[in-house]
Order: structure tokens, then sequence, then C-alpha cells
């Protein structure tokens, strides 16, 4: 590991992966690791939450305890792109978030088709970093449906504090679902897909409303259309007047009476 690195690209392209190390009392500081020998500890590793002892080439400091704070990975390929380190002393309790993994098969399940829900499937741990669990075991074999294993019944190795409300549930067995209950779910999530589609339907349609005609005057402000008012006859704002004539006065159209002509 050195304590300079050159670009993220270029460093990926040698098997190589970039790191920054975090501390309380100092700066942080960009690192890079041997692509492999991270990948290899990650993968046989139960978790990601791990305490590693750092070597730091040419540095004032050369050794490091340090816990991997975040890893973060390529969306497609899984690949390791970048690693967060933070610093801790030997004395330092840290707080640090765990896997909960369970043994055994639950009685609930077994005997009566109920089925195992993990509320949580990490908890809060906090203690030296040398007493620090890559995960916490919980033995679920005695849970019938109904019943769940809180916070405070877990037990924590010797040193470790386990920080949350103790009356919070983190593993529980759910009494098996009926025909009529995942009907009844199936409706209502295909009520809810109905619902939006409808709402973007008529969104969709408000949108492309258009105006009458081009040059067309919107109405005036607050002002009502008038009941019953007819829409001019079809083609008649297409007609010409014949030349030489005059256009019809006004009025002139009442029923019954013909535009006066035109005196020689």
């Amino acid at each position: 590991m050195l304590g300079r690195r050159p670009g993220a690209k270029r460093l990926r392209a040698h098997g190589r992966i970039p790191a920054i190390i975090y501390g309380r009392k100092v700066e942080p500081q960009r690192l890079e690791l041997i692509a492999k020998e991270m990948e290899n500890l990650i993968h046989h590793s139960v978790s990601e939450n791990l305490l590693v002892d750092l070597e730091v080439k040419d540095d004032p400091r050369p050794k490091r305890l340090a816990l991997v704070q975040e890893v973060q990975h390529h969306a497609l390929s899984g690949q390791v792109l970048h690693v967060d380190f933070h610093e801790v002393a030997e004395t330092e309790k840290v707080t640090v978030m765990v896997p909960v993994e369970t043994v055994g098969e639950a009685e609930g399940v077994k005997t009566g088709g109920g089925v195992l829900e993990h509320v949580l499937f990490k908890i809060r741990l906090r203690g030296l970093p040398k007493d620090l669990p890559e995960s916490i075991t919980v033995d679920v074999s005695q849970l019938n449906i109904g019943q769940a294993i809180h916070l405070g019944e877990i037990k924590a190795p010797e040193g470790i504090e386990i920080i949350g409300d103790k009356k919070i549930p983190v593993i529980a067995v759910a009494a098996p679902r009926t025909e009529e209950e995942e009907a009844a779910e199936a409706a209502e999530a295909a009520a809810a897909v109905a619902g939006e589609v409808e709402m973007i339907k008529e969104k969709k349609e408000g949108e492309e409303e258009a105006p009458a005609g081009k040059g067309a005057a919107a109405p005036a402000k607050g002002a009502a259309p008038v009941k019953g008012a007819a829409a001019p006859a079809k083609g008649a704002e297409k007609a010409a007047a014949k030349p030489g004539e005059k256009a019809p006065e006004k009025g002139a159209e009442k029923k019954g009476e013909k535009p006066a002509e035109k005196k020689k």
C-alpha cells in the first residue's frame, strides 16, 4: 500500500484499488490496495465489517489498525472499486453494524408452515476492536408462530454492548398466508397499478388539448361562456364575397329579410 496514488482508472488497470483512511486525530490519507488481496479478504469473510492491519510503505506511521467502513462495488461485475477505512486504537471503543445470522429450524416453520422473517438484518454493536465479532448468531429453533426474538434477548459476546431499543423484534415467525389473503393482496396491487395508469392517461390527455384554431383569441379573464351560443355554420368563415358586392349590413340577416341591393 502506498501513501500517494495516481488516477483511479490507471490504478485499477494495474490491479490496484484506490482507498482512503480517516482518523479522529489525523488528516484523511489516500492509499492504494492490491486488488486481489482485498477481494480475497472480503470474499472469505462473513461480512465487510473487517478489522485489518494496514502497512503503509514509505510513511512515518507504517502500521495502522483500521476498520473497513465502506466498500464500493461495480453495479454489474461486483468488482471492488473503492474502500474507506476508519483508523482506530486498540484501546478505543468503536461502534459498528454487524449482520445477524440464524441457526436451527424454527418450530413454527417446521410444524406449522410459518414463515421466518428477518425484521433486522444488522444490529449495532459497541466495543474494543479486538472484541468485535464479524456477525451475531441467533438460535431460532424454539420459535413458534407469532413469536419473536427481540434485541434485548440476544446475548452479546463478552465485552460487547448491543445498542438500540431492547423491545425491537429482530427475528419472528409469521403465520402462513391463506389463499384469500394472497388474492386480496394481488387485487390491491392491481388496483394501485390501474389507478396510476389512469392518472397518467388523464394527465396525457390534458396536455394534448390544443387551441381551436391558429390565432384564435383567448376568452377574457373571468368571462364565462354564453349558454346556448351556437357555433358558426360549417364553412361560413371561408366564404368570400363576390366581386362588386357589398357585405351585408349588420342586422340585415334577420329572419325573412334579404340584404339591401346596391343601387346602380
